[in-house]
């Protein structure tokens, strides 16, 4: 039971049901999900809720059902019972089945546990990782570098050795 009343569709203001109709449109349902309900008592938060969630699932690089799974990801980590709900079913209407669903909370379980071992352990970051993540090239590709670089001096010094300018000596 939610801790305010609900805004029901019949008694919102046209401001609010303004926002009920463009979320039922852009949804492409014909109810109005309780969440906004409850959202509504305090306009200017379903206002700023429903902009920001409909921004974020505004297809772009990811498609609307990848960001529904990572919607997914995120409710069931959370804990979010309405929300594993709400998102599975706009996931669903977008094509996801049984074994996509199956596949996407053993990602979650995983990654839930590894993080928490990562956490507890108090892993530090590799300096690779931490380089890669931020798009720069990692220490290991800087030591790569570094070898060839030592690796040419030493050319360069083993050229200039006496027994290199006499067997070049002898080539003339």
């Amino acid at each position: 039971m939610p801790t305010v009343r609900m805004v029901e569709y019949g008694e919102a203001s046209p401001a609010v049901r303004a926002v009920y109709d463009e979320i039922m449109a852009v949804k492409g349902i014909d109810f109005v999900p309780n969440f906004w309900k409850t959202l509504a008592p305090h306009p200017p938060l379903l206002v700023e809720v429903w902009r920001s969630l409909r921004q974020a699932m505004q297809p772009g690089r990811l498609d609307g059902l990848t960001k529904e799974l990572i919607a997914l990801a995120v409710s069931a980590t959370n804990g979010c019972t309405y929300c594993i709900r709400s998102h599975t079913a706009a996931a669903r209407k977008l094509g996801m089945d049984d074994e996509m669903l199956g596949e996407l909370m053993a990602v979650v379980g995983t990654f839930n546990q590894t993080n928490r071992l990562a956490d507890g352990y108090q892993v530090e970051v590799d300096d690779q990782l931490m380089a890669a993540s931020a798009g720069k090239p990692g220490p290991a590709l800087a030591s790569v570098s570094a070898a060839l670089r030592r690796s040419r001096v030493a050319s360069r010094k083993a050229q200039r050795s006496p027994r290199a300018r006499a067997r070049t000596a002898g080539h003339r």
